[in-house]
């Protein structure tokens, strides 16, 4: 049996021509979003999805390529000319952040909801931060959880530092080596970052590691893909909003791991440059901190839909 969020009704969303997305949905009250991150789905976010469901709607689905979603081929011709081996290419369009924002705008709809709040973690938090860019009119609260935008993360990668994010790189390459390489080897590569990234090994039970490395393992080609535009497309639309000054115009909560001095910039800075209207706090947790300080992140998220 495949482990649930308590509670929650399960249903699948049409929201593009080719994309249906596997959705939990629990609790009635104003909207709120949550969007999971690498190497996830949408369980990471059961603890704090039934604490928000008290008094929200809660709306937690696998992001278009993760997880029961739909996972579309990525484009071909785009994902060639794009990524680490086509400078100044623009990648694939099919999981460029923008059209994965797209989904979640849509998938709102599909459920009744014009607007509504918006928090995603890891790779959910760069697909959050394009919906509320992009539509400002629709996201009212935004809600970042242990990255920083995409132009900001290449900022910062740099030197011996650069290794934490090896994955990076090796998903920017072009369609073939990368997918070759990690399919060869998915539950040692995917289970890496669950154990690395973890400080608390418990916060991830046996269940839903199994139900993670699972998705991971058949969903090998599109995760690549979605890194893949974010060296490339997603890369293209973050400079364009900022040479054009664009900004989050909503509230906005970013909650970061303490890394302390070994962090090395200045994150709260970066942000503030995107998020006028900013709290940016850090947690004492690892990377996972949906599933390892989940009261931190129900409060962050009570306290930010208060603004």
């Amino acid at each position: 049996m495949h482990p649930t969020i308590p509670g929650f009704t399960y249903r699948r969303v049409p929201v593009a021509d080719d994309v249906t997305l596997n959705v939990a949905v629990g609790g009635s009250g104003s909207p709120v979003m949550l969007l999971h991150g690498f190497p996830q789905t949408h369980l990471m976010w059961r603890h704090v999805a039934v604490e928000l469901a008290a008094h929200h709607t809660v709306i937690c689905p696998d992001l278009r390529g993760y997880g029961a979603s739909d996972k579309p081929a990525e484009d071909a011709e785009a994902a060639e000319a794009g990524g680490a081996g086509g400078a100044g290419g623009v990648g694939g369009v099919t999981y460029a952040k923008r059209t994965m924002a797209a989904d979640a705008v849509a998938l709102a709809r599909a459920l009744g909801h014009d607007r509504f709040a918006l928090a995603g973690h890891d790779r959910g938090a760069l697909v959050a931060i394009r919906a509320a860019l992009d539509h400002p009119e629709v996201i009212t609260h935004l809600a970042s959880l242990d990255v920083l935008p995409t132009l900001d993360t290449w900022d910062v990668m740099h030197g011996t530092g650069a290794a934490v994010g090896f994955h990076l790189y090796l998903m920017a390459q072009p369609p073939g080596l990368p997918e070759r390489m990690i399919g060869a080897s998915a539950d040692a590569f995917f289970g890496h970052f669950l154990d690395i990234w973890t400080r608390d090994p418990q916060a991830i039970p046996a269940d839903i590691r199994a139900a993670y490395l699972a998705a991971s393992r058949a969903s090998v080609p599109s995760i690549v893909a979605d890194y893949r535009a974010s060296a490339g497309i997603d890369v293209v639309h973050d400079q364009a909003d900022r040479d054009a000054g664009n900004r989050l115009r909503m509230p906005v909560t970013v909650l970061q791991q303490d890394w302390g001095t070994a962090l090395g910039f200045d994150a709260a800075a970066r942000w503030r440059a995107w998020a006028p209207d900013l709290r940016h706090s850090t947690v004492s947790c690892g990377h996972f901190m949906a599933e390892e300080a989940p009261e931190d992140v129900v409060r962050a998220v009570r306290d930010l839909l208060t603004r």
